[in-house]
């Protein structure tokens, strides 16, 4: 798909923190890959040049109320342009290649009946120093509830690379605040009606300081069983 196709029908959503070392990077790839998309910014009330930077190339910077990445996806909806086709979710920190979107596109625009795709970060060629083993084992333990207690049978529940069908989110409360929102979406899609596939990727170490703590499971795993009741 050419980049100026593209550049119609889609809108990217950063959730960043501190991210001065990758959010340049990571806006300047999808620029590269998608035709100079509208690039939403949801800052967290960054204390470096993450906001600088992110300006300079050319993206639409707002500010979130609360913390968390869930707080970020909340606010990116309130400004987001959902009259685009697609919605395009990364992280700031330069893991997720953008290469594999156009591709993720595709396979949205020929299958109707799919909601969503996801970057597999285990199905794919993953950097030994991205993806430390106490973090690999927790993705998989949590992968396990996931498709347990959700019924969303995901390799992997926990990426940070989508494509969604931009009317999936039209009207979407979020309750989640922090990265038990991947959990929350995939549950919204899966009640929309919708499919939801997953693509192989290759995940890189990220720039800068790494968010994601150990203790954050026991939120993620929380949101399992809260969606699994609702």
């Amino acid at each position: 798909m050419e980049g100026k196709n593209v550049l119609s029908s889609v809108q990217i959503i950063i959730a960043a923190m501190n991210e001065e070392e990758g959010i340049g990077l990571t806006i300047s790839e999808f620029q590269e890959y998608l035709g100079y998309p509208n690039v939403l910014v949801v800052d967290g009330r960054s204390i470096d040049r993450t906001v600088e930077v992110a300006k300079t190339l050319g993206a639409i910077v707002v500010f979130q109320d609360g913390q968390g990445k869930g707080d970020a996806i909340a606010k990116a909806l309130v400004f987001s342009d959902l009259l685009f086709d697609y919605v395009v979710i990364t992280d700031a920190d330069y893991t997720y290649p953008a290469e594999y979107v156009p591709e993720m596109i595709r396979i949205l625009n020929e299958n109707p009946d799919v909601g969503m795709v996801c970057g597999n970060r285990f199905n794919g060629d993953v950097d030994p120093e991205a993806l430390h083993n106490i973090f690999h084992l927790g993705n998989r333990v949590i992968s396990w509830w996931h498709n347990v207690f959700n019924g969303v049978h995901l390799e992997d529940p926990l990426t940070g690379l989508r494509v969604v069908r931009s009317g999936i989110l039209r009207g979407w409360k979020v309750k989640s605040k922090g990265f038990d929102i991947e959990v929350e979406l995939n549950h919204h899609v899966e009640r929309q009606g919708y499919a939801i596939v997953e693509i192989p990727i290759h995940y890189r170490q990220r720039v800068g300081e790494k968010k994601l703590k150990v203790r954050h499971g026991v939120g993620i795993l929380k949101r399992i069983i809260l969606e699994a009741l609702s």
